[in-house]
């Protein structure tokens, strides 16, 4: 079995225990397992010849790493969590930087749009003292998703269900909390990290692809 597929199902034997986890209330088992599938996702990528695009990526994803344990730890650790995944956002930003620097004025609209929507509605249902903390937040993903549609094909994938997954994360916890939200948070968490990192791969040097084809072959 190659590396790829083997790292594969150890993040869905992750997921689907921690699915498991949200479905049964286990948080022991929920925070032993939740950093799996990003974890199989930082190994993947780390296994390769690494570009500076890549290096951010995987910045990106050990902050968010950090976030998910954050959340999952029992307590109130919600500004922290928010805190690593604010990090997490900016080194994917800086990713998006060095890939393309147009402008892309419909990606911004678009991103401008849907940020202040999002951020509307929260504030509206009253953020108290968290009005500076989320607005920060929501003002670096609206910027990486700006540069992640400048960017198009899978890190524009990633960075839009991941907007979706912070969006359903902000109408639960502050607007309309809704009994499928967890699951539908996680997923499209996980959809967007993977499309995330994904991205990060398929910019590869041709030198390590062909190494990294040739290892799978002897391995196989």
């Amino acid at each position: 079995m190659s590396r790829p597929v083997t790292l594969l199902c150890l993040a869905l034997l992750g997921a689907a225990f921690y699915i498991y986890a949200l479905a049964s209330g286990n948080v022991l088992l929920g925070l032993a397992v939740k950093p799996i599938p990003v974890l199989a996702l930082i190994y993947w990528l780390s296994t390769a010849e690494p570009t500076p695009y890549q290096r951010w990526i995987i910045i990106g994803l050990g902050f968010s790493l950090l976030g998910d344990i954050l959340l999952a730890v029992p307590g109130d650790l919600f500004v922290f969590g928010l805190a690593a995944f604010l990090c997490a956002h900016l080194a994917y930003l800086r990713s998006y930087l060095g890939e393309a620097r147009q402008l892309a004025p419909a990606a911004l609209l678009g991103s401008a749009i849907v940020g202040a929507l999002l951020l509307g509605l929260l504030v509206s249902s009253g953020l108290g003292e968290l009005l500076i903390p989320v607005t920060v937040y929501a003002l670096a993903i609206s910027a990486m998703l700006w540069r992640a549609l400048a960017c198009g094909g899978l890190a524009a994938l990633g960075a839009v269900s991941f907007v979706f997954s912070d969006s359903l994360i902000g109408i639960d916890r502050f607007v309309s909390p809704f009994g499928a939200a967890q699951y539908l948070i996680i997923i499209a968490y996980w959809l967007g990290q993977w499309a995330i990192a994904a991205s990060a791969y398929t910019r590869q040097p041709a030198k390590a692809l062909i190494q990294s084809a040739a290892g799978q072959e002897k391995t196989g």
